[in-house]
């Protein structure tokens, strides 16, 4: 891609949306920029998507052709659940195929899911061709009491894997896509992220522990229930709410064109 492609065709999205639908734009922004900086990218693949405020049949995706760090409020690209661009996007650039088949298919099943997140991290894709999956051998790989699991069919492109990956999700918030990656949900944008965050970090752990060649140390089930219960957010905290903040001030310090 030329640099002539990464100039507006469209500039001035701030002025043409809601001041809702831009903070969410801020905020999702800011998540590919995590994504990317805690190392979870693939190049421009990929894809986190957030619900838009009001308008329960769109939500915001990346245009295909920009890496992470390239992600702005302004660049993000609007859909509909049938993949259909809505309004004027900043850039000339389309959507990736697999995002709107994935992100469409869970928004349009899930109504207490505001943002998806989906990546191809190496600890991701060595445990989703694991026949074991996630094992709850760290403190970390007991936050969720259901993780989900879908059986690989091919490139995420067709409509008709749409029912069966809803289904293999059921009411849970993350999900393992077998020989594929990571997928993690959230009624919000930080949880979604404190979701695939945990899920990688469980995933490194259990890698480099199995790479020892030594016995894995598994903790009963009675012990891996009663953490799991102790790890459910309650009122006073839902999890990736109280770290967003802190981490923003990170981005701020390093680069804050995520916010343009």
């Amino acid at each position: 891609m030329s640099n002539t492609q990464l100039k507006p065709v469209n500039p001035g999205t701030r002025d043409r949306v809601s001041a809702e639908e831009w903070e969410v734009r801020v905020n999702l922004a800011a998540a590919y920029r995590l994504v990317d900086l805690y190392g979870m990218t693939d190049m421009i693949a990929n894809h986190i998507s957030a619900r838009v405020p009001g308008e329960d049949s769109h939500f915001l995706i990346n245009p295909y052709g920009l890496l992470y760090k390239e992600i702005t409020a302004s660049n993000l690209v609007k859909i509909d659940l049938d993949g259909n661009i809505i309004g004027e996007p900043e850039l000339d650039l389309g959507i990736n195929r697999a995002g709107f088949v994935i992100h469409s298919a869970i928004h349009k099943g899930r109504h207490d899911v505001d943002c998806i997140i989906h990546t191809h991290t190496p600890a991701g894709m060595a445990v989703s061709a694991l026949k074991s999956g996630l094992l709850p051998i760290t403190q970390t790989a007991t936050r969720w009491s259901k993780i989900a699991y879908h059986d690989f069919q091919g490139l995420a492109v067709d409509l008709d894997e749409q029912a069966s990956l809803v289904k293999s999700l059921g009411d849970a918030e993350v999900m393992i896509l077998r020989n594929h990656g990571l997928l993690a949900l959230g009624a919000s944008i930080p949880e979604a992220f404190n979701n695939i965050y945990r899920m990688e970090l469980s995933c490194k752990a259990q890698i480099m522990a199995m790479s020892c060649n030594d016995e894995l140390v598994i903790p009963s089930p009675e012990v891996v229930a009663r953490a799991q219960s102790q790890w459910q957010p309650n009122v006073t905290r839902r999890y990736g709410m109280l770290e967003w903040p802190p981490m923003l001030r990170q981005l701020d310090s390093i680069d804050d064109s995520y916010k343009h």
